[in-house]
């Protein structure tokens, strides 16, 4: 409860200062130390000998060890800064790391600023923050991609460790982030993580349940700010289209942010030189350009703002609560 008291703060401090460069090449950063347990775990624990139930049982294993020494840690440094004066100046601090508000903005205008100067540097420029092929995008498919990365973002990027900071605190949003990172690790249906990989990829499932229909209700209200947004599409769009996703949550943000823009996002890309056939979230415009990323990116910050005025409304019912 107290921290939730200070989210509105650890959002506004995050948005405006992000992560430092300068600390990120001195000491990295808690995603990259999660990273490394990852990869360490992975590389004495997943062997390609096993058979699929004991390549299953390591890699829960594996899930496991990495939570218990994030709860251990997160629990156990925020006793510390609790215990000195002005230690809540750190914990504020130390949960603004697992934000993504400004560095998201930055990666995806990037984006928009390379398609001005050519193709080339465009399709550079997504493939920063996208895992599908660049050389195979056009200018409409590295503007849908940079988007579909910004709506899919806003969720598990923003919201999710949002959501989870005001449950439970830096604990809440250090396991969150840390399951977040395996599953982006490890939660692949390839040959390699397909049974080593299946509980990260479930439980990430599971913790962004909520928080990704909760993105789809923020996508929806921050509309009313944005000039030539739909509320009612966005909505309308997030409730038919967000089932089609192969995930149980990915489609509810980018199907919002299709409906509310008046785009068509998703359909068919390739990974790998193998092309994958997606669907189609929205009914609007696919041939996009770098102002549309940029149109996008209105709504996003209008997100932002629609999560913080949330944020300081629970800041202060809880407020009125202890008084």
């Amino acid at each position: 409860m107290l921290m939730a008291l200070f989210v509105p703060l650890v959002l506004v401090l995050e948005r405006l200062l992000g992560y430092s460069p300068r600390l990120y090449a001195l000491v990295g950063h808690p995603v990259t130390w999660f990273g490394q347990v990852i990869s360490f775990l992975e590389q004495r624990l997943n062997k390609s000998s096993q058979s699929p139930q004991q390549q299953r049982r390591s890699g829960i294993c594996a899930l496991v060890l990495l939570l218990l020494l994030v709860c251990a840690g997160s629990i156990i440094t925020q006793q510390i800064l609790r215990a000195i004066p002005f230690g809540w100046i750190g914990e504020i601090l130390l949960a603004t790391t697992f934000l993504a508000q400004k560095e998201l903005a930055r990666a995806v205008h990037a984006v928009a600023q390379a398609l001005e100067k050519s193709l080339s540097a465009g399709r550079e420029a997504v493939s920063h923050i996208v895992g599908r092929d660049p050389q195979a995008l056009d200018q409409a498919g590295v503007s849908r991609a940079a988007i579909e990365t910004l709506a899919e973002s806003t969720s598990d990027g923003v919201v999710a460790p949002w959501f989870w900071l005001v449950l439970l605190g830096l604990p809440g949003i250090a396991l969150y982030k840390a399951i977040n990172t395996a599953d982006s690790m490890i939660g692949h249906m390839n040959e390699r993580y397909r049974h080593y990989g299946w509980a990260a990829a479930k439980l990430d499932d599971l913790v962004n349940w909520i928080p990704a229909r909760v993105s789809a209700v923020l996508i929806t209200a921050a509309c009313f700010f944005v000039p030539h947004a739909s509320p009612s599409t966005a909505w309308a769009t997030a409730k038919r289209d967000a089932r089609k996703h192969a995930s149980p949550n990915s489609g509810w943000p980018e199907a919002a942010f299709a409906g509310a823009l008046g785009f068509a996002l998703g359909g068919p890309r390739s990974y790998d030189g193998t092309i994958v056939d997606l669907p189609t979230f929205g009914r609007g415009k696919s041939e996009l350009a770098g102002s549309d990323i940029l149109h996008a990116l209105v709504l996003y910050r209008a997100t932002l703002n629609v999560l913080l005025a949330l944020s300081i409304a629970i800041a202060l019912l809880l407020f009125a609560g202890t008084g």
